[in-house]
């Protein structure tokens, strides 16, 4: 393989990883001038790769969303079926690491034409897989498009719907896809709320690219993974409760962080806060994370209540009677 064919494969590798590439960085990747860039570009266009360019200082090359399927690599009808098997694959979360599943998808919806795309969206809708547990329905299509802004750190719009019902448009720079619980959540900085929020991927429509790019703000795993944990709480509890503490607002939330979502000011002093879990034990656990000292008071209905009354006053029976002798301070038996 000649060195100008080894360089025109990784010029298009390089296009195929990243939206949008400066001419200058791209030269700087490659080892060679703009202007054999700008050849190689040419060669590519010329082996059926639709390569967009736009001049001026900001300027670059993109490979163009919609291209023909690379000749002699992928016919239509493996194209058209690798496309529905990542696809299935994303949805269903079938590979252990879901990361290399969308970044295969939004590689290959990248180039796939028009006519393919359309056939495969039709028959993507007739494959129903089955053996993997209840999870709420995600268009692999709008996985691709969010896997394609989170790689690229493009800014995107779309439509969204809370479980409340209430409907919403959202400006936003996504960071991660990850799934949990048969559900794949985007995690993002609101650009209207000016911070991190966690958004169900089956409640999206409507996804806009801006083309506007965006420095990402620095998030660790562990961070991401707490983004997801509150996130999978805010699904409706079999029991749920209010507690209004004695706590205003701000310190209220500066204390609980990403937990703090949701709550509401009761006034200058004190906050709303919504406590929930499979039964009142995990209700009760969830109260033990208010801060020492805080008192407050919690509209937990019955039988809920008297059964958690119970418990408590057990408890504090056990806490105040002397503890049993241990076994290491008994005298031996004679």
């Amino acid at each position: 393989m000649s060195d100008t064919t080894t360089r025109a494969l990784s010029l298009l590798n390089l296009l195929q990883t990243h939206r949008h590439w400066p001419g200058s960085e791209l030269a700087d990747r490659l080892g060679v001038t703009e202007r054999t860039v700008r050849r190689d570009v040419e060669r590519l266009r010329e082996l059926g790769y639709r390569i967009e360019s736009s001049p001026g200082a900001s300027g670059g090359y993109r490979l163009e969303a919609g291209s023909a399927v690379p000749p002699l690599l992928l016919t239509d009808e493996e194209a058209v079926a690798m496309a529905i098997g990542l696809r299935v694959a994303a949805a269903q979360r079938l590979i252990g690491g879901p990361e290399t599943t969308l970044t295969a998808l939004a590689k290959l919806e990248q180039v796939l034409p028009a006519e393919l795309r359309r056939r495969v969206n039709a028959l993507a809708e007739t494959v129903q897989p089955t053996g993997f547990g209840q999870g709420s329905p995600v268009s692999p299509e709008i996985l691709g498009e969010l896997a394609l802004a989170c790689r690229d750190r493009e800014r995107v719009r779309f439509a969204y719907v809370a479980a409340s019902g209430e409907e919403s448009r959202r400006r936003v720079e996504p960071y991660a896809l990850a799934p949990a619980d048969r559900h794949w959540y985007l995690v993002c900085w609101d650009l209207d709320r000016d911070d991190w929020r966690t958004f169900r991927v089956d409640r999206l429509a409507d996804v806009f690219h801006t083309r506007v790019s965006f420095e990402p703000r620095p998030l660790t795993p562990e961070q991401v993974e707490e983004f997801i944990l509150v996130a999978r709480s805010w699904v409706r509890q079999k029991v749920e409760t209010d507690v209004v503490m004695d706590m205003p607002i701000d310190p209220m939330r500066e204390y609980f962080g990403q937990w703090g979502q949701g709550a509401t000011s009761e006034g200058a002093d004190r906050t709303r806060w919504s406590v929930g879990g499979a039964d009142f034990r995990e209700t009760m656990f969830g109260m033990t994370y208010i801060p020492p000292g805080v008192e407050y008071a919690t509209d937990l209905a019955e039988p809920e209540r008297s059964e958690l009354r119970e418990v408590v006053e057990r408890m504090l029976r056990a806490l105040a009677s002397p503890p049993p002798i241990s076994r290491s301070t008994r005298s031996p038996a004679a």
